[in-house]
């Protein structure tokens, strides 16, 4: 039975706190361990200052120069004026972010023109890997996944995926069909990469839970185990609400030093498209470390199990930017991740849990039963398509592998499809609420995901692919696109704006949507949504509550 650890600590004086900038804003009310980062190098000296008031080191995190601590509450104030300290914050939890969608986003066509993802290594940042399932192993029957490890001391040594999350990730990221290939299926539920290799780093326990300091940890194994293992792309399909901006967060942090280091970041977007709990429609709830403008992040689509994009809608339930604090607009592509079919063994908590998800054995074996099968299942969420994105990034290194990550984004931003409807509208199967999507650059990004598109593209930008923020102007309306010169789609260099997210994203002199279209006055999407006093970028977005951790059932 795995014990899960609490932190006794006291209230913190939330008068004291709220004074002092170098501590988050949701530290006053916090009963757990904290992170700190400091200015300086870390040193055992910083280590023993906070053993002497009363704190214990619990956990060293080099890649964002700080530590994980237990300490007394009360202690923490005297920290933060510690001239050598940057930033405190809690150790918070992140959660999972939850068919076949390959020949959706033409990885089919990359299939069977060569490229698998062989000799690339994607780190699975999860619920850990069950390698026991036939679709990651290697066509002689050895697991692919290289490396594995288990950084949430809740769950002692073990790397297995005891959730159900981390396994399906893997199997939209790299699974090679081997339970359903061949003349006795009529479906095949290949990965984007089905040759890929993996490294394994469990951070979520088995219900689906961890912490910051998990997840940087892992983070920061990736970057050391890089040239060991050719890691080139870290998927993470979790996340959990943003709190401060990304500048100071040291999840969005470690996420920038493995993107520095050399390895594609993916992270799922957030399942908070339906939150209306500031009127905003759901815009301006990308969980974090997806408000990082170095990352990739991922919101999903609906390919409605149709071969074809045409008639491919936005799900409801995909968090849309810009991000609280910072106003970056992400997500910065979508992909498909509703109702996706992929490897799953049996016994799982969520194949438990929801047997109805479990595929039937008939839907994809000829002659089958109408028995689940045990080793497919269906699950729904930005974090299904992910992997999507880890995939392609992995088959474009693995055609190109002098690519860096800001090329490797460039590239799969510049050719993602950038045609869609002005609306859709989805409903829930539970509820029967109906929703409405419009299609803009906060909810879209650059557009869906076009895997063979992006293997025929050549472009090789020298320039940072940092995702762009967003300024509002009250006294015209309008809402404009801050391109820094030393970006990729900066206005003066490679890809002028217009390019990359398309014309009828970016009207008239960068500025985003004029008077008549989604973001116009004469529509329901108006500024005043997102821009008005009393909605999101207001004080009260730093209570936001705890992120919806897994859209498991889809809609229709």
């Amino acid at each position: 039975m795995t014990r899960k650890i609490v932190f006794a600590l006291l209230l913190i004086p939330a008068l004291a706190l709220a004074a002092n900038i170098k501590v988050a804003p949701d530290l006053s009310n916090w009963k757990g361990a904290v992170i700190v980062r400091y200015k300086v190098h870390m040193e055992n000296r910083h280590h023993q200052r906070v053993e002497q008031l009363g704190g214990r080191l619990h956990r060293s995190l080099e890649v964002v120069n700080g530590a994980v601590y237990e300490m007394p509450a009360a202690a923490l104030e005297e920290l933060a004026n510690d001239p050598d300290v940057e930033y405190i914050t809690p150790d918070r939890t992140v959660k999972a972010m939850m068919d076949y969608a390959e020949p959706t986003v033409n990885a089919n066509i990359a299939y069977q023109s060569g490229w698998t993802g062989a000799g690339v290594t994607v780190a699975v940042i999860d619920s850990g890997i069950m390698d026991t399932h036939p679709d990651l192993w290697t066509p002689s029957g050895k697991s692919r996944v290289l490396y594995a490890n288990v950084y949430n001391p809740t769950v002692g040594a073990d790397t297995w995926d005891r959730y159900g999350h981390g396994n399906h990730v893997s199997g939209i990221l790299g699974g090679n069909a081997a339970k359903s290939s061949g003349s006795s299926y009529t479906h095949t539920f290949r990965g984007i990469a089905p040759q890929v290799n993996f490294v394994n780093l469990r951070v979520l326990d088995g219900t689906g839970a961890g912490t910051d300091s998990m997840v940087i940890a892992a983070i920061q194994a990736a970057i050391s185990l890089k040239s060991k293992y050719n890691i080139r792309v870290i998927n993470l399909s979790l996340g959990r609400p943003v709190f401060e901006s990304y500048t100071k967060d040291p999840l969005c942090q470690a996420v920038e030093q493995a993107w520095k280091a050399g390895i594609v970041v993916v992270v799922a977007a957030g399942n908070e498209g339906r939150n209306n709990t500031y009127a905003t429609d759901g815009y301006g709830t990308i969980t974090a470390p997806g408000n990082d403008p170095y990352v990739i992040t991922v919101g999903a689509m609906n390919d409605v199990k149709t071969i074809t994009r045409t008639d491919d809608k936005m799900a409801s339930y995909s968090s849309k930017g810009p991000t609280l604090f910072d106003h970056i607009v992400k997500p910065d592509i979508v992909a498909p991740g509703n109702r996706i079919m992929a490897a799953e063994p049996d016994a799982l908590y969520l194949t438990n849990n929801y047997p109805g998800n479990l595929v039937p054995q008939n839907y994809y074996i000829k002659g089958g039963s109408s028995q689940p099968s045990p080793y497919y299942f269906t699950l729904s969420g930005t974090s299904m398509a992910a992997p999507m994105v880890s995939g392609s990034a992995a088959l474009l290194l693995q055609q190109t592998p002098s690519l860096t990550p800001d090329q490797v984004k460039a590239r799969l931003m510049l050719t993602a499809t950038k045609t869609f409807p002005v609306s859709t509208t989805a409903t829930d199967p539970v509820t029967g609420i109906v929703y409405t999507d419009y299609y803009d650059i906060f909810t879209v990004g650059a557009g869906y995901l076009d895997t063979w598109a992006a293997l025929n593209n050549t472009s090789l930008a020298t320039l940072p692919a940092l995702s762009p923020t967003v300024a509002y102007n009250s006294a015209t309306g309008t809402v404009s696109l801050v391109n820094a010169a030393n970006v990729v789609w900066g206005t003066n260099v490679v890809w002028g704006t217009n390019v990359v997210w398309g014309t009828s994203a970016v009207l008239a002199n960068n500025v985003v949507w004029g008077t008549n279209v989604v973001w116009g006055t004469s529509t329901l999407q108006g500024f005043n949504v997102v821009w008005g006093t009393n909605v999101v970028w207001g004080t009260s977005a730093q209570t936001q509550g705890e992120t919806s951790s897994l859209a498991i059932n889809g809609e229709n």
